[in-house]
């Protein structure tokens, strides 16, 4: 079957935080599909993972802020009139503003505009990642220029917008696909049989996660020149828990030998930073900043632990599956999180990894301490885990699955 070109509406590009994005850009391009990305904003991360260099399909950016491309705007807006979609969008605008009366909202209507007015010719589908801002101009724009479109929702996206919101991107995209069953089950409900919601795991690419085959140090914390090393990644951001996890190793026995590495920058890296002085952590702790994919690799595969605290923050953000578990697991690393979202999909307690409640630092503090003690138990959780990715979370199969889904609409319009 002959694939047609793909307009896909990404938030960011490229995004550190976003890799397993660019995963499925770059599966999709192996798989015979022909891409363009449009870009909501300009990419602000310092570094770029080797990923994104694979990546063929040109990238568009639209404002991001319409008052600093007027004239592109305006432009959008007069080749936009005469379209027979333009009244349909705007009475969607119509009906979205009273519930959604945000500077937010009107802004992108506008992008949708620049994106129907800059259309590329011969493209035929728009697809979304995110369920939330990129959706919007999705839908959009979608209306503006009558192509049909489909969805990848995520994580905060799924729990922060609002039910109205989603369900009425839901009933106009074509399907919608997302990588956890928790969020799963939400849309399915919100979708109420009005529209096509599939689960898919996003998987991970093995080739560049390859298998780790040596074996890792067996001390216990009872040695200060050999301690045991307990990694996380991530931003540091509230979902990640970070302040539960460095009061939980301020609570681990002094007996215990440890060091903890952070990979991420993040907006509250600082406020961690005096955290970390004020528990009395300082000299245990190195803050690594970002880092490139083959860094963090090597970190994964020099670390004893891997440990992540997420949590759901007062506006119901949260991580869905954080990839960061599934590339640790992948590197025979035991693993401890909480149980929330889709955590417990990849960690299954004592099986897999080790869960605990989330926003409990004595409960995560008591899993270290029993990792740390216990270089036995985690090398059979690190196996364990490994061979449920390598098993379950092989981004191939959700390569297939999408491309079956695209097929398919395109076969019945045949």
């Amino acid at each position: 079957m002959q694939h047609r070109k793909i307009v896909v509406v990404l938030k960011g590009y490229p995004r550190l935080s976003e890799t397993f994005i660019a995963q499925e850009l770059l599966g999709l391009e192996r798989a015979g599909f022909d891409l363009i990305l449009v870009a909501l904003r300009r990419p602000t991360d310092a570094k770029r993972h080797p990923v994104h260099d694979e990546i063929k399909a040109p990238v568009h950016y639209l404002p991001e802020y319409l008052h600093e491309e007027p004239l592109r705007v305006v432009r959008s807006l007069s080749a936009c009139l005469l379209r027979p979609g333009f009244w349909r969008a705007l009475g969607s605008l119509a009906v979205d503003m009273p519930r959604d009366f945000t500077r937010n909202r009107a802004r992108r209507f506008g992008q949708a505009l620049v994106l129907a007015a800059e259309w590329p010719e011969d493209a035929v589908w728009l697809h979304a990642h995110f369920a939330h801002t990129p959706a919007s101009v999705t839908r959009y724009a979608s209306q503006l220029l009558g192509l049909p479109w489909s969805c990848s929702a995520h994580a905060k996206d799924i729990w922060t917008s609002a039910d109205w919101d989603l369900a009425s991107k839901l009933s106009s995209a074509r399907w919608t696909v997302t990588c956890t069953k928790t969020g799963f089950d939400r849309l399915k409900k919100l979708a109420d049989g009005n529209s096509s919601v599939h689960l898919s795991y996003h998987g991970l690419d093995l080739d560049r996660f390859g298998i780790f085959g040596e074996a890792r140090k067996q001390h216990d914390g009872s040695a200060p020149d050999e301690p045991v090393i307990v990694l996380s990644v991530g931003r540091a951001v509230a979902k990640k828990g970070y302040d539960t996890l460095l009061e939980a190793l301020a609570l681990l026995p002094g007996d215990l030998a440890w060091r903890f590495e952070h990979i991420g920058g993040g907006e509250e890296l600082e406020r961690l930073k005096a955290l970390a002085q004020k528990l009395g952590l300082d000299g245990r702790i190195s803050w690594k900043g970002a880092l490139a994919q083959e860094e963090v690799l090597e970190h994964y595969r020099r670390a004893d632990i891997f440990a992540l605290a997420c949590r759901i923050t007062a506006n119901g953000d949260r991580d869905g599956l954080p990839n960061v578990l599934v590339e640790a697991a992948s590197q025979r690393l035991a693993c401890v999180s909480t149980d929330i979202s889709g955590v417990p999909e990849l960690l299954s307690p004592d099986e897999t990894g080790l869960l605990v409640p989330t926003e409990n630092p004595i409960a995560l503090a008591q899993a270290l301490e029993r990792l740390i003690r216990d270089p036995v138990l985690r090398a059979r959780l690190g196996d364990t885990a490994e061979a449920r990715v390598r098993g379950n979370f092989d981004h191939i199969a959700s390569i297939g699955q999408l491309k079956e889904l695209f097929e398919r609409e395109w076969r019945a319009a045949e």
